[in-house]
């Protein structure tokens, strides 16, 4: 199966080289990805400029690679319509360094990628940590693994998106796999003003968020440290949402086997 690994944390991001480590070594991978982190910038696609693509020399040998300077979401658009036309079977975005939990998922580079090859028809998952240093990405690699052949064995649909949050833990300290609804959040967004001689600037500064935690919803699912497996788009009271639940238990016995 051909795989297209992208990411919002830029080419050079440990979570993305983990993850194509582990995918290539059962299935045909393509890195690409932002020349720059693009966190936060949702499903943004350069309409207004060109954008440049230029050929990487991976660190791991013979997987295909490629900084662009655009989006992630410009990444799966640019590989789907040229640089591996027809060759993309399954998006795998990630692994991001940080949650994406609730409603943050609409602004997410990480999640908008996968977003596009949804649209695209071609099943995607999105992947996260919640920690922003000293990573563990063995549990999100391995689960990233395991779903990739659930598509290609066809017991997972192709039109699939999925954001997955994982804590930041061995996989022998995570307590189990939950299929979730995306939380709820509020900010209380600051913005300061500024000036920098000559005109003046506004500055948007979100603070910590104050988080739902209603069981069987991803931020729950984190505090319980396990695994939260949303489905977007997707009813909770749902076949794909019923299909999903009935698997799980499948899925966390496999990755504490794999």
């Amino acid at each position: 199966m051909n795989i297209l690994v992208t990411n919002d944390d830029g080419i050079n991001a440990p979570g993305l080289w983990a993850l194509a480590n582990e995918l290539q070594k059962t299935h045909r991978v393509v890195v690409v990805a932002p020349d720059r982190e693009q966190s936060g910038i949702g499903t943004a696609v350069s309409l207004h400029r060109p954008i440049r693509v230029q050929p990487m020399h991976p660190p791991i040998t013979g997987i295909e690679t490629y900084a662009i300077e655009g989006t992630p979401t410009d990444s799966v658009i640019l590989t789907v319509k040229w640089l591996a036309k027809d060759r993309v079977d399954m998006v795998v975005s990630g692994i991001n360094q940080g949650a994406n939990l609730g409603n943050d998922v609409f602004i997410s580079g990480t999640v908008g990628a996968a977003l596009q090859g949804y649209f695209y028809g071609i099943p995607s998952i999105a992947l996260s940590v919640a920690a922003f240093k000293d990573l563990h990405f063995d549990s999100a690699t391995r689960l990233a693994q395991i779903l990739a052949q659930k598509v290609q064995d066809n017991i997972l649909p192709k039109k699939l998106i999925l954001s997955i949050n994982l804590p930041n833990l061995p996989l022998d300290k995570i307590e189990g796999l939950e299929i979730t609804r995306l939380g709820d959040q509020a900010y209380n967004d600051i913005v300061e003003q500024g000036h920098d001689g000559k005109r003046e600037f506004y500055w948007i500064k979100r603070t910590k968020p104050q988080w739902n935690k209603d069981q069987g919803i991803d931020t729950w699912a984190l505090e319980q440290n396990r695994i939260s497996i949303t489905p977007l788009f997707s009813n909770p009271n749902g076949s794909l949402y019923s299909f999903l639940k009935s698997l799980s238990p499948h899925l966390f016995e496999e990755l504490l086997g794999s």
